[in-house]
């Protein structure tokens, strides 16, 4: 008990010396603490991803804002906000990949999370407006659900006015019990605001809080700092980056979508973006996802293990061959696997199977899955392997055994994949290609490390998402990729801008 009164005095103390050094130079920063890792924590707070619809130089001080980060796990970064007059305060993640603002209710009776969590209380706010509408948001980890209300809202030295927000009185997920943060605040576009709900960036922009339409994230990988990371509202603060940032413009608004190169494992293209894919990045998710076929490319180079293999394998024993003729002969991938009868529409039109869960469709059409889906899932990840293969000449029985070892790598359908942490120094960089340079992770930077000593365990920074055309095949960029690359959402000329963060 001595520790838990001695921790605290501890927060207290520092709390106070970050409010000093604010004062001295015009920005908001606020302690920062660390967690423990442990593997089941980041399975919970993997992602916090929503389902839907799918620098500036010469900036002073007194023109932008920064909101201090808590890294927890390197898997959920958040920080505080303020909602009502007086401020009630809450923690919450800053989703770039969602658009609408939520805390947990005082009328949330009869979810767990809420009571582990801070309550809003409008009747403790005298700005509070009712509004009473009923609204609910689906995420890949959950969903949660309630009515809007209106209130003000503090974030860092800010005050948005009659902002519209969530009051959660339903929050249907696991992630949300054990989870370190209260809420979600998000940064992405209207267009996928669930209630066409104005995002609270949006009226930041609108009542002239802030000088130039930019917002930056620096995310802190560093397991033993003490600070998580900042994000700063009205520009870039140029000691979180070196060299120059790469802009490439938004193609899509609704989340900070923009169109990828090619993909490079090692030094060797995939081929699978040699016509360009999309990508959005997303504050919200912890790690990286990317089409099956890709990751569990990356999982076979690195070593890592999945778990859903046995169909993957079956198929190639009994299909392996046909498939392979029909290929060569000139059948067209799309038509293969309907054509040996594992599928009953072509690979366009074909969803990948419901156990590997993506982060953009809805998450209640059901988790079952029959072996006929398991089956054609793994046959177009079968074809898409060997089509690959055969651009580059290789052999019959070499490319068979080749797609083999893929179905031991298979993700599993929770996405982690574990690996032996000795074996890092083996690893390829994996690189993606953005407006014609490249941007390159090690494995020290797309590896997870639990643990300690002999219990340490290594999980892959890579997880299986699979979006059907047209919205896809999409890549998400998440905290693995924004902790080594400094990220500028310039809202103003719709572009993102990527640097090595500092």
């Amino acid at each position: 008990m001595g520790h838990k009164y001695l921790w605290t005095a501890f927060c207290l103390w520092a709390f106070t010396c970050t409010l000093l050094q604010a004062s001295s130079d015009g920005l908001l920063r606020v302690g920062l603490k660390k967690r423990q890792l442990d593997r089941d924590s980041i399975k919970a707070a993997r992602s916090s991803k929503v389902d839907g619809k799918y620098v500036k130089a010469g900036l002073g001080d007194s023109d932008i804002d920064t909101v201090s980060l808590t890294n927890y796990l390197d898997a959920q970064y958040y920080g505080e906000i303020g909602v009502g007059s007086p401020s009630q305060k809450f923690t919450v993640i800053f989703d770039t990949g969602s658009s609408n603002l939520w805390v947990p209710s005082s009328k949330c009776y009869f979810s767990i999370a809420c009571w582990l969590h801070p309550k809003y209380k409008s009747k403790k706010s005298s700005t509070y407006i009712a509004n009473g509408k009923r609204v609910s948001i689906n995420y890949g980890s959950g969903s949660v659900s309630g009515f809007l209300s209106q209130d003000s809202v503090e974030v860092g030295d800010l005050l948005i006015k009659d902002q519209v927000f969530i009051e959660t009185t339903k929050e249907g997920s696991l992630t949300f019990v054990v989870a370190k943060f209260d809420g979600i605040l998000g940064l992405g576009f209207q267009e996928i605001s669930v209630g066409n709900v104005v995002p609270p960036w949006y009226n930041m922009v609108d009542q002239g809080l802030v000088k130039e339409k930019v917002f930056s994230f620096w995310l802190n990988r560093d397991a033993d700092a003490e600070e998580g990371g900042e994000l700063v509202f009205g520009g870039v603060d140029p000691k979180h980056f070196k060299g120059k940032h790469t802009y490439v413009p938004i193609t899509d608004k609704g989340y900070w979508q923009f169109d990828m190169g090619d993909f490079l494992i090692g030094n060797k293209s995939t081929g699978y973006c040699d016509g360009g894919c999309s990508a959005i990045v997303d504050s919200g998710t912890s790690l990286l996802a990317g089409p099956t076929n890709i990751v569990t490319q990356i999982n076979h180079a690195i070593g890592a293990e999945g778990i859903v293999s046995m169909e993957c394998k079956q198929v190639v024993s009994e299909y392996g061959e046909m498939i392979w003729d029909l290929l060569v002969s000139g059948l067209g991938p799309d038509v293969v696997c309907s054509q040996i009868g594992l599928c009953f529409s072509n690979g366009k039109d074909q969803h990948m199977s419901s156990i590997i869960k993506t982060v953009v469709e809805k998450t209640d059409q059901g988790e079952a899955s029959s072996k006929d889906d398991l089956g054609c899932t793994a046959c177009e990840l079968l074809v898409s392997w060997i089509s690959t293969q055969l651009k580059q000449e290789g052999t019959k029985d070499s490319v068979l055994n080749y797609v083999n070892q893929l179905c031991e790598n298979f993700p599993s359908p929770m996405g982690e994949s574990v690996i032996d942490c000795n074996s890092l120094s083996k690893m390829p960089n994996i690189t993606f290609t953005i407006g014609k340079k490249t941007f390159s992770l090690s494995p020290e930077q797309y590896i997870l490390k639990t643990g300690e000593g002999v219990a340490t365990v290594c999980l892959s920074g890579f997880i299986a998402l699979d979006v059907p055309p047209p919205k896809g095949p999409l890549w998400i960029l998440g905290d693995v990729f924004m902790g080594v690359y400094h990220t500028v959402f310039d809202y103003g000329n719709l572009q993102l801008g990527f640097a090595e963060s500092a």
